[in-house]
């Protein structure tokens, strides 16, 4: 459960959100069985080609259903999707079309989960909302502290970065003390009928469709050469918007010797840079600058040591936190990063706290 700082012997109504999946199932049954009144909200967040082919939220929906039945509780549908569309759709075709890798699920965290959302809840008269997220909050003097989550394979403290106070206030992480075998052991103890269903991968709004196909129904495509570092012709790609650092399937060069990878895109000229060998010097940065900051005490921590995620499941990394004259967090590493890729996010971490971040520039 979270940190005893948070538990209290008050009994809360408390809202859940139940996406069909195992992790907010236990982490519904848990807070019931606590004593707390608990209300279930699915949430839709995606209605464009909402197709059984592809998509799974009418099925996640019945998950749900099921889960809340089996658990005793009430629940709810509600629909965001235009919100959804509003503050986070557009921004992802936004970022794709200028080159660089968005990463929607940070997004829809602060914009959708913990703010639209957030609302609803409160209109239930819930006092706090409780997720299925791999993570733990803290209560101290100073206010409510994001940590990471035990089971170090699945924290999500990462995509949980962009949460101000007033969101952690009110939020409960009760997964966060537990490893993911001991909730699928809870789930199948007490007779969901979701505990062994696999967990959720990708981008949510695009399912188990092939990307590319995705993206061509929203962005046009512009065909371009891969060339190396030297100006060599490799091949050509579809589209820089297909391609983000470090990817190394799919590219279509041939021959012998080290595999190749995406070092770059060139915006100008629409060509993509290729290098070969998992570990070429360009792919590699010591340094890296990140705006769009957000920081989850409410303000912005002092210049100084800490550590660093580029890249979610990446090891933390040991950096120097600067700003530049712009007001853009600068974090210097210690050893040079593999594959910073704009448009992803630059999460800073002091021990177990996250104190925030930004979007890699």
């Amino acid at each position: 459960m979270d940190t005893p700082p948070q538990m209290t012997e008050k009994k809360q109504r408390i809202v859940v959100g139940l996406s069909g999946g195992v992790d907010s199932a236990v982490t519904a049954h848990l807070l019931k069985q606590e004593g707390h009144e608990v209300i279930g909200v699915f949430m839709q967040n995606w209605e464009d080609d909402n197709t059984d082919d592809y998509c799974s939220i009418k099925q996640d929906a019945l998950d749900a259903m099921a889960v809340a039945d089996v658990l005793g509780i009430d629940m709810e549908v509600v629909n965001f999707a235009s919100e959804y569309k509003d503050r986070v759709f557009h921004y992802f075709l936004q970022e794709y079309a200028a080159g660089r890798t968005p990463n929607p699920d940070v997004l829809c965290n602060a914009e959708i989960k913990f703010k639209a959302f957030l609302d609803y809840a409160v209109s239930l008269g819930a006092e706090a909302l409780a997720t299925g997220h791999y993570a733990r909050r803290t209560q101290t003097e100073a206010g409510a502290l994001l940590l990471k989550g035990i089971d170090t394979s699945k924290d999500q403290s990462y995509f949980l970065y962009r949460l101000q106070p007033h969101q952690l206030a009110p939020s409960l992480f009760p997964l966060g003390g537990l490893e993911k075998t001991e909730v699928r052991r809870i789930a199948a103890e007490i007779g969901l009928p979701n505990a062994k269903k696999k967990d959720s991968t990708g981008i949510c709004f695009i399912g188990e469709r092939p990307f590319r196909a995705f993206l061509q129904q929203y962005l046009p495509t512009h065909p371009g050469e891969m060339v190396t570092p030297e100006g060599r012709i490799m091949g050509q790609h579809q589209g820089l918007m297909y391609h983000t650092l470090g990817q190394r399937q799919g590219l279509g060069i041939g021959g012998e010797g080290l595999p190749w990878f995406v070092a770059g895109k060139d915006m100008a000229t629409n060509r993509l840079l290729v290098v070969q060998g998992h570990d070429h010097p360009a792919l590699l940065s010591s340094v890296l600058e990140a705006d769009q900051l957000a920081w989850t005490l409410g303000h912005r921590p002092a210049a100084g040591r800490y550590a660093a995620k580029t890249r979610y499941r990446m090891a933390d990394a040991p950096c120097e936190l600067s700003y530049t004259a712009e007001g853009y967090a600068r974090l210097t590493f210690d050893t040079p990063q593999w594959a910073v890729t704009p448009g992803q996010s630059a999460v800073l971490y002091h021990g177990e706290v996250c104190l925030g971040g930004g979007v890699i520039r």
